[in-house]
């Protein structure tokens, strides 16, 4: 028996408790993060790939797994399949009105999703915060935040490998009179504070909470606000990635700023 993945779990906790939307929400930002394995109809050419398409009755469908196995089980035999990540298997079908069947018949996650529901995951994960410019005048604890928000961006930064050293939950006031909280990075890459900003974001939105419950602020250790991110803040270590020889091979949808395109 194949063991069981975080997509499984996800999917069971949603089954579980049907009118839990923070567990309906959960489930579609494990499918939007993992990686997943698109059956294609022929090896992909370059960066091009060619999914196989089913019809079942209320438009096209392609389909993903999310272990290499679960294809071959599905398919009886090799086939050819391409490794993207959910957000950007979404982006791509959502641009040609196609569905998705997750896992069909060879897993306890098995799901399909109509061309409505991708479109909207992919508008979701798409969506990037608005960025603005506002002057702390104080820093304080968090407080009043729920367990679901925590959670949401403990997970989401697990997966933020070598973007930022650590990052900071924290209540911040503004000069302007505002009061809100701040997430805070520390030590992020310069070409990482996109992606990182879309993480907080994604947590927000997956953790149910209303958008502009949280800002977002990147920082350098000499900055003379880390200091005090460091001393009232609710600390979040950021996965390092291990020295590991360079390998020159790129397969299709391996580069986000090149993703796969279908034919």
């Amino acid at each position: 028996m194949t063991e069981l993945t975080l997509l499984d779990a996800a999917h069971a906790a949603m089954e579980a408790s049907p009118n839990d939307d923070a567990l309906r929400l959960a489930f579609y930002e494990r499918l939007g993060d993992g990686e997943l394995f698109l059956l294609l109809e022929a090896e992909a050419e370059g960066e091009t790939i060619s999914p196989q398409t089913f019809d079942v009755g209320a438009g096209k469908i392609v389909l993903v797994f999310d272990r290499q196995e679960r294809l071959t089980t599905f398919t009886g035999e090799a086939a050819p399949y391409a490794a993207v990540s959910g957000r950007v298997i979404t982006q791509l079908l959502a641009a040609q009105g196609l569905g998705l069947g997750l896992n069909l018949e060879v897993a306890p996650s098995s799901f399909l999703m109509d061309s409505d529901g991708v479109r909207w995951l992919a508008e979701t994960l798409g969506h990037a915060p608005d960025e603005i410019e506002a002057a702390i005048s104080e820093v304080s604890a968090p407080t009043g935040l729920p367990e679901t928000l925590i959670t949401a961006i403990d997970t989401k930064l697990a997966t933020a490998t070598g973007l930022a050293l650590s990052a900071y939950l924290v209540g911040v006031k503004y000069k302007n009179g505002n009061n809100g909280h701040l997430l805070g990075f520390v030590g992020a890459l310069p070409d990482a504070e996109g992606a990182l900003a879309q993480a907080a974001g994604e947590a927000l939105t997956f953790s149910g909470i209303e958008a502009g419950a949280m800002d977002v602020g990147f920082f350098d250790g000499k900055d003379p606000i880390t200091p005090s991110l460091a001393r009232v803040g609710l600390r979040f270590d950021l996965p390092q990635p291990a020295d590991v020889q360079q390998v020159e091979f790129t397969a299709p949808g391996s580069d986000p700023d090149k993703p796969p395109r279908l034919s």
